[in-house]
């Protein structure tokens, strides 16, 4: 239950104020480890025997029971779809969830809280309340956190994590102190996933979007030969067997292969037009080539397209029409006899 070695600095930073705020808004992008500073905090604001900075001594009966789940001082509202058991453990917001559970926190999870705030502590101590991701309350869970917020009980600490905090409502925002946490450094980042046991942690930690975290989740599901057997055949577009590609991809979730595609043509976009590349650093040179060869417009016009299926490619009707189409506009943006992508999907 420690927090990751480059949150270090700013844990004990906020575990030595004379106190801590009533409500936390811990705010950054995805896959950096809030969670696991907001799991990490949690244990020391609850730890029985802390250590002299602060942090958690993990081994007192209230860090048992925290590892375990079953701390009668905490509780964590998460979304429906996500696993308290996993959850409990300081899991980080990169993994993904069950498709077919509910993706947000409902409201009669945020009612239950009022209970247990206005009860006195079982350990003589603090409580704490952690949410996670905040900006996943439906708007009637989001309304009954702000009437708690609003007369908030003393002894009770609520940690709100989140990815995107305009989402939030400016009500519950400016009840919250707000800590922006920023991804490592790259040099750490790439350190701690080779102590993982991260293959080539460069180009993981590249396509994560400098996400340690997300480098480690997809390093772990093997999204790397997963995403290769999309990315290779796209190297070639004059010889892509279009329907061979989408028959071999059709057990892939279609957020993350429309995901895949977008940091790609975003690479090959990047290429042209500022000679970098952010994402797929592994395949540069096929990168390049591309790029050099490519209609900006037609590779924007695709990114454009792109981004408007990723909105609903978490339900298409048919998946595999669904990729053939989008990797026959693909093959298209280096044939100008093929017309104009038109956002057919």
């Amino acid at each position: 239950m420690d927090a990751l070695p480059w949150q270090h600095e700013a844990l004990d930073s906020l575990l030595g104020r004379a106190g801590l705020p009533q409500a936390l808004l811990l705010a950054g992008s995805k896959g950096i480890g809030k969670r696991t500073f907001a799991a990490a905090l949690t244990a020391a604001m609850l730890c029985e025997s802390p250590r002299p900075q602060g942090r958690a001594c993990g081994a007192c009966p209230s860090c048992e029971w925290l590892r375990a789940g079953t701390h009668p001082d905490f509780r964590l509202v998460v979304p429906q779809s996500e696993s308290e058991g996993e959850a409990a453990q300081g899991a980080d917001e990169s993994r993904s969830a069950p498709r077919k559970a509910s993706q947000q926190i409902a409201a009669e999870q945020v009612r239950m809280l009022a209970d247990f705030v206005n009860l006195s502590a079982h350990r003589a101590g603090r409580k704490v309340v952690l949410i996670a991701p905040a900006e996943a309350m439906n708007s009637f869970a989001a309304n009954s956190l702000l009437k708690i917020l609003e007369e908030p009980p003393g002894e009770t600490t609520f940690l709100l994590v989140t990815h995107h905090s305009q989402r939030l409502l400016p009500t519950i925002r400016s009840r919250c102190q707000r800590l922006d946490m920023a991804a490592p450094p790259p040099a750490q980042a790439m350190q701690w996933l080779e102590s993982q046991g991260v293959a080539d942690a460069e180009a993981a930690l590249a396509h994560a979007g400098g996400a340690p975290l997300g480098a480690l989740d997809a390093f772990r599901d093997n999204e790397g030969s997963r995403r290769s057997a999309l990315l290779t055949p796209l190297c070639e577009p004059a010889t892509l067997d279009v329907l061979g590609l989408a028959e071999t991809l059709a057990k892939e979730e279609m957020p993350s292969l429309v995901s895949w595609l977008q940091k790609w043509v975003y690479d090959l976009i990047a290429s042209r037009l500022a000679r970098r590349i952010r994402y797929n650093v592994a395949l540069a040179p096929a990168i390049e080539r591309l790029a050099r060869a490519a209609d900006v417009s037609r590779l924007l016009a695709y990114q454009r397209m792109l981004a408007e299926t990723q909105a609903v490619a978490g339900h298409p009707l048919n998946a595999q029409l669904l990729l053939e189409r989008l990797c026959f506009d693909y093959a298209d943006i280096w044939n100008a006899g093929q017309g104009e992508i038109d956002g057919r999907a």
